[in-house]
């Protein structure tokens, strides 16, 4: 019996699978990263079947790998991109809020349309027509998810010029955001005093939040270590459980926070702070009413089973055993307002912006004064008291 001549190469291979009683073709079409083949095979009855039904799979292959330009993949892709790679280390929280924004705002209304033919006109109509369902804030971020998907095709095809989001502005949506406020002097002592009669570590929590002006997420986050006192002889900051309580001045180091990668929301915002006496009292309290003195690691503020307490419990804590006693409707307030407090109640007693800014971990000014500062003289004076100093007068105004 004559042998069957050999086949050519590049041709593939012909086999006979016995468990399948078929013929298989199979072509060897690359390699994987880690080396291994990437195989394509047809089966058949006969052989012919078997090499007609492999060149099939070798055409499916080839239009299912054509190259498509980046500027022709439409929004849908875009986005689904960005939220596989373009939010990679992010909060958990954040990714899902982009996904659902994603989701339900953008997709169903301009997923089919590609970016290429994507118009300021037509993001113009989108957001109008989204206004109607989502509140400002919404709109700003569902704007900024569309923007950044963009972005990202933008560095990969040169003829996606300019992003046209850039061009469009958010509207006013259906509803306001929640407008931030301040606590002002007579209700953040009516705040302290009810925070002193707490049974639980919410005493220290608002202390701490009200008077060092840290943010939630940080106190959060805060370790024992972090806390340390001034040792006089060592002449050095020391961690509390080396150094004790017998000292004059302590402070917090405000390093990490509860976000995704653990670090505070931006460089500046590391920062240490003395604390004032109030604090420490209040803190040594809590310290001495464990029956053991806590571990280095320990959270100052831990949540069932030691771990990071919840923010919503902390909500829940604040408005129930702060604001309410208080007598401050407590569905109006949030912790987050401490800290708007504690930059408005500096700022009425003359502390220059400069300074508070340092405080509370902002880089500049701006974001001080913009939106933390609530509770602002109504009229600048030092123009008016310079001036009475250089040109007294001994006339008097009724």
């Amino acid at each position: 019996m004559s042998s069957k001549p050999r086949r050519a190469h590049g041709e593939g291979g012909l086999s006979w699978e016995a468990s399948r009683e078929r013929w298989v073709a199979s072509k060897t079409v690359g390699y994987r990263p880690n080396g291994r083949r990437i195989i394509v095979r047809g089966r058949g009855k006969t052989q012919t079947e078997a090499l007609n039904k492999l060149k099939e799979n070798l055409k499916k292959r080839e239009e299912k790998q054509a190259p498509k330009t980046t500027a022709d993949i439409t929004i849908a892709e875009a986005i689904a991109g960005f939220l596989r790679y373009g939010l990679m280390g992010r909060d958990e929280d954040t990714v899902k809020n982009a996904k659902s924004l994603a989701k339900h705002h953008i997709v169903p209304q301009l997923g089919e349309t590609t970016v290429r033919e994507f118009t300021a006109d037509d993001c113009e109509r989108w957001l109008e027509d989204r206004a109607q369902f989502l509140s400002t804030k919404s709109l700003r971020e569902v704007r900024s998810v569309l923007r950044r998907a963009i972005e990202r095709v933008m560095r990969r095809d040169e003829r996606v010029t300019r992003n046209v989001v850039d061009l469009c502005q958010v509207p006013t949506g259906k509803r306001a955001g929640r407008p931030s406020k301040a606590l002002n002097f007579a209700q953040a002592v009516k705040v302290l005093e009810a925070a002193e009669q707490a049974r639980s570590d919410m005493r220290q929590y608002v202390i701490l939040a009200l008077l060092t002006g840290a943010r939630t997420e940080e106190l959060r986050k805060l370790d024992w270590s972090h806390v340390v006192a001034y040792d006089k002889d060592r002449q050095a900051w020391r961690p509390l459980h080396e150094a004790g309580w017998n000292h004059e001045e302590f402070a917090v180091y405000v390093w990490r926070s509860v976000r995704a990668r653990g670090d505070t929301k931006t460089k500046k915002s590391r920062r240490t702070l003395k604390l004032p006496e109030r604090c420490v009292v209040a803190l040594r309290d809590l310290w001495l009413s464990t029956p053991e003195p806590p571990k280095p690691s320990a959270l100052v503020f831990p949540g069932p089973g030691g771990q990071v307490r919840d923010a919503m419990t902390v909500l829940r804590a604040f408005r129930k055993e702060a604001i309410g006693p208080a007598g401050l409707v407590a569905q109006d307030w949030t912790p987050r307002e401490l800290r708007h407090s504690f930059v408005s109640l500096l700022s009425d007693n003359g502390m220059s912006l400069d300074q508070i800014a340092l405080l509370v971990g902002h880089s500049g000014t701006q974001v001080t004064e913009k939106v933390y500062r609530q509770q602002i003289r109504p009229v600048i004076q030092d123009g008016a008291t310079a001036m009475d100093w250089i040109f007294p007068t001994t006339v008097r105004t009724p």
